[in-house]
């Protein structure tokens, strides 16, 4: 169906298969009518007054959108005499809070072999909205977004995800798993891997296009992530020696 909508609830809409390690770029765009802080739907009368068009669009699926297993189970309760009782308006969707509105965002896939996280803020000054397939990681300081990005990516976090992970699940568990330091701006080691993984960042649109300069840079830059992290960590380079090699044969057998 093709229909004309006002442009202030559309975000860009992130994707499974959108993200790569240190590279995002959404694909698709999604009608977002959700009150992030009562968590459900916009106010009916609101919506309607200020967004006729992407009202009448949303009323055209009303019954679909209120047979919703989700629906249901969230914005339902049974009165006295056991009637169904909507709490929201029928459009409302669940796990939609302040967090998918932050804006600094660290992202990975929950379907991966591997850890593949990376950074995400505004595409074509929107915030960036990810999928359910995607963890999230809220964060209001850029800086902070960076140096955790840094900590996730590199072959240290890498090798111990893949040491403990179930088939290919990757969820927020892991943080409880590894030990991440709180994000100190005052701290050396932290601003460095901050800085070095914005400009993974960076480069990483051209390295994946092919560009040979940006694919060599990035490596180094990989690299001193890696001996960064190891300091961070307490790790000698003779261990991280090992962990790198072990990353490998992993990688190999996969």
């Amino acid at each position: 169906m093709t229909a004309a909508l006002e442009p202030d609830l559309l975000y860009p809409l992130l994707r499974g298969r959108d993200v790569r390690r240190w590279y995002a770029r959404p694909s698709a765009w999604i009608l977002m009518v959700q009150d992030p802080e009562k968590r459900r739907g916009l106010d009916e009368e609101h919506l309607q007054r200020r967004f006729p068009k992407t009202w009448a669009y949303l009323k055209r699926f009303e019954k679909v959108l209120r047979e919703r297993a989700a629906f249901k189970r969230y914005f339902t309760r049974r009165d006295p005499n056991g009637h169904a009782v909507e709490t929201a308006p029928f459009y409302s969707m669940f796990d939609v809070g302040s967090y998918t509105f932050a804006p600094w965002k660290v992202v990975w896939r929950y379907i991966a072999a591997e850890m593949t996280a990376v950074v995400i803020s505004q595409f074509n000054g929107k915030i960036i909205v990810p999928d359910h397939r995607l963890i999230i990681i809220a964060l209001q300081d850029e800086k902070e977004a960076y140096y955790l990005s840094a900590i996730l990516n590199n072959s240290i976090c890498r090798f111990l995800v893949n040491a403990f992970i179930v088939s290919t699940q990757i969820s927020t568990h892991i943080l409880y798993k590894i030990k991440t330091p709180c994000f100190d701006s005052q701290n050396p080691t932290h601003i460095n891997l901050a800085n070095l993984s914005r400009r993974a960042h960076e480069l990483a649109p051209r390295a994946y296009e092919g560009d040979e300069a940006a694919q060599e840079e990035l490596r180094r830059l990989e690299e001193e992530i890696d001996r960064a992290a190891a300091r961070l960590w307490g790790l000698t380079e003779e261990e991280l020696f090992e962990i790198k090699k072990s990353l490998e044969e992993i990688r190999g057998k996969s």
